[in-house]
């Protein structure tokens, strides 16, 4: 069951739009969207792709509408779709009018780019005929000039007035089915634009850090940017603009909703420690194996892989499953109990047979299957390594002495 942690602040009451069958703001789950990177016109291509993104958890997709091929493509899409489309348009109120033609679900429209008053209101008479939610994503590379010289660049200022300006628009024709977007390839700039945006808006919030760039930089500006306002209970819907493939932008955006206790866990989070002075395997080999053959599984489980057996247990307690290894051996872990020692070239293919069988028998069973010796044995492993190692593996002892003596000589 997903939990926000004590740090999270409460969610910001937001209204609530339907992006097709998907809603988005009030109550409902944050969602996780990403963009294809196909021609939209290659329609089997598309979809291909569409359909990957589905697979790994993305809840709502956006593709470009930028030509009439785009368009036509987009009427072929829709009722092929397992997502809710929403199509990107930037400068040509034509090809907005195309795409609702088409059947989308939503339209971003850039109020950077397509600037004239009254073919935004006609776009926007348009999507209320067909109860379609219009995203206004204003973006700092591409403000209107006049807003440049206002406030002498991209400032937060500059992106919030841009977008209530589109907004103020939109009302003149009594539309209301918004959701919004104040993105910035500048971290702070973004954060700074949402929280002054939160505040003068109950529209639900598109979160994202635009051009974050190639991973792991761009996974660490996107997740600096979007998990501090999901912190702040600010953001109804994210992205992660990543130079990559699309997918990897939904596992990111899934993990981290995941990790805040946004989202029910759907997949695999495996932890693992950094290993230490008292690791006898390879930690780092030992997880890569476990993640690449349990992720094959797909099961919604934490796994923690542990390199040591005297402190590994009780750092994996809180996981469903882990192993700790150490001498030749493993001990297999269930919520914190030791059911089995394996030998250390099986530790893997235990771990992906016991989280099969944890995931379809449940705890109890699979603790009253576990082993009635394997405590005890794993015990004397403990023991065993204490003896090699010392209770001080890193002679900490020592070393605070001679801390002590430096700073004393000085």
């Amino acid at each position: 069951m997903a939990r926000e942690g004590k740090f999270i602040t409460p969610r910001r009451n937001s209204r609530q739009i339907m992006v097709g069958g998907v809603p988005v703001g009030g109550k409902s789950p944050v969602t996780v969207q990403s963009m294809t990177t196909t021609k939209t016109h290659d329609v089997d291509g598309t979809l291909s792709q569409i359909y990957a993104l589905a697979g790994a958890g993305c809840d709502i997709v956006r593709c470009t509408c930028n030509e009439v091929e785009a368009a036509v493509g987009l009427a072929q899409i829709v009722p092929r779709s397992p997502l809710p489309i929403v199509a990107d348009i930037h400068f040509h109120v034509e090809m907005a009018l195309a795409a609702l033609e088409a059947g989308v679900a939503g339209l971003r429209l850039n109020p950077g780019n397509l600037r004239k008053p009254e073919e935004i209101k006609l776009v926007a008479r348009e999507a209320k005929d067909r109860n379609v939610p219009i995203r206004i994503g204003v973006n700092a590379g591409s403000l209107h000039p006049d807003l440049y010289k206002k406030y002498g660049g991209a400032t937060p200022e500059a992106l919030v007035e841009s977008a209530l300006t589109e907004l103020n628009l939109f009302r003149e024709v009594d539309f209301e089915d918004v959701k919004i977007s104040v993105k910035a390839s500048n971290v702070v700039l973004m954060i700074e634009a949402y929280r002054m945006l939160a505040e003068m808006t109950d529209h639900p919030l598109h979160l994202g850090v635009t051009e974050a760039g190639p991973p792991p930089n761009g996974l660490i500006k996107a997740t600096a940017g979007i998990a501090t306002l999901l912190a702040e209970g600010i953001g109804d819907t994210i992205r992660y603009s990543l130079t990559a493939d699309p997918v990897e932008e939904v596992k990111a955006g899934r993990t981290l909703l995941e990790s805040l206790g946004l989202r029910e866990r759907r997949g695999l989070d495996l932890i693992a420690c950094p290993s230490c002075g008292r690791a006898e395997i390879d930690v780092i080999a030992l997880a890569k194996e476990a993640q690449t053959e349990l992720e094959k599984l797909n099961l919604p489980i934490q796994v923690a892989v542990m390199g040591c057996v005297v402190n590994g247990p009780g750092e994996a307690r809180e996981a469903d499953l882990g192993i700790a290894g150490g001498r030749g051996k493993g001990h297999l872990i269930i919520k914190g109990k030791i059911v089995r020692v394996v030998k250390e070239d099986e530790m893997v293919k235990a771990l992906v047979e016991e989280a099969q069988k944890l995931v379809a028998e449940g705890y109890e069973a699979r603790l009253a299957a576990a082993d009635p010796n394997a405590e005890a044995e794993a015990a004397r492993d403990r023991e065993e390594l204490l003896e090699a190692k010392g209770t001080d593996a890193n002679n900490s002892s020592v070393r605070i002495e001679n801390i002590k003596r430096r700073v004393t000589e000085e």
